[in-house]
């Protein structure tokens, strides 16, 4: 069934955005932009890397820059950066094929001293959205290291080489998540879930950003047994995705590229789903999921949060 979207509560809300990816970052951002909204935000880790001996989290910093108004116009760096060091890595015919600006270099190498003097993932994320006056949680999945690898031609392929290296050519058979058995759910990733208002599952690459953080064991198990409802948004606009290899991980993963297919994807988990197409199977709300703009983003945070606020969890 479809359901009109409705004002925001007034009501203080407490949100919880999983997410990965510009669709995940653009929407978080678009919940912080919202009154009365308290966020957290549980990022992937999977796509992590340590290159140039800098630490670099690809998606908590992505989502940090977005909530912090300072990303680029590129979309996935800080915005007023410059490529010094790159190029004199190429002067000196160093292998450069990561290209990290200048300020994207030193958060990656203070994260890597951070780690190194013993400080946890989650502590070291914190203080950089504190340095860039961030006031909502940004979590990572968990503390430990997680790989995501992408398996071609049966061979699995480190997932920034991949996408950079490779340039993301296929077809691509499976998504292997290194160290992921020794995962686990930080203190305060449980805790964001279990005091949630709303859960919501955004706009992210199924495979590549949100099945990691869904991957960490006990995560979904949290995430079901949690008393606030789950929504979906899909990352599919008139059925196709905006930008990146969604379609090619969603036919990897045996996904159906429509609405449908990302509402059976996370069946066991959600109670309704925001989408541009109808599933009769699930309550679903009907909007725009372009997010143009600080406006667009603050518009399809509030008609999920408000749609979300209908729907019914565990029979209640």
């Amino acid at each position: 069934m479809s359901q009109d979207s409705t004002p925001t509560p007034d009501a203080p809300s407490s949100v919880v955005v999983l997410a990965g990816g510009t669709g995940g970052a653009k929407l978080a951002s678009g919940f912080a932009g919202l009154p009365d909204v308290r966020l957290s935000v549980i990022a992937n880790t999977g796509d992590d890397v340590t290159v140039y001996g800098a630490r670099v989290c690809p998606d908590p910093d992505l989502i940090i820059f977005h909530l912090a108004g300072r990303i680029n116009d590129r979309g996935w760096g800080l915005d007023g950066d410059t490529f010094h060091a790159m190029a004199q890595l190429g002067e000196l015919d160093a292998d450069n094929w990561f290209q990290l600006g200048d300020k994207d270099l030193a958060i990656g190498i203070d994260r890597a001293e951070r780690l190194a003097a013993g400080q946890t993932l989650t502590q070291a994320t914190a203080a950089l959205a504190e340095s860039f006056g961030v006031s909502a949680a940004v979590l990572p999945m968990c503390d430990e290291p997680v790989a995501t690898h992408v398996v071609v031609g049966g061979v699995p392929r480190p997932f920034q080489e991949f996408m950079i290296v490779d340039q993301a050519r296929g077809p691509v058979e499976a998504v292997v998540l290194e160290g992921i058995t020794a995962a686990k759910p930080t203190a305060e990733v449980l805790s964001a879930i279990a005091s949630a208002d709303v859960i919501v599952i955004g706009p992210s690459n199924p495979a590549i950003s949100i099945g990691p953080i869904l991957a960490v064991p006990g995560m979904s198990q949290a995430i079901q047994t949690a008393s606030a409802p789950v929504v979906a948004v899909s990352p599919l606009v008139h059925g196709s995705a905006i930008k990146g290899p969604t379609e090619e991980f969603l036919r990897a993963a045996g996904v159906e590229q429509s609405a449908a297919g990302i509402a059976q994807h996370y069946a066991a988990l959600i109670n309704g789903l925001v989408a541009d197409q109808d599933v009769t199977a699930t309550p679903t709300l009907l909007t725009d999921l372009l997010m143009d703009g600080e406006e667009g983003r603050r518009r399809l945070a509030a008609e999920t949060l408000a749609f979300a606020m209908t729907l019914e969890v565990n029979g209640q």
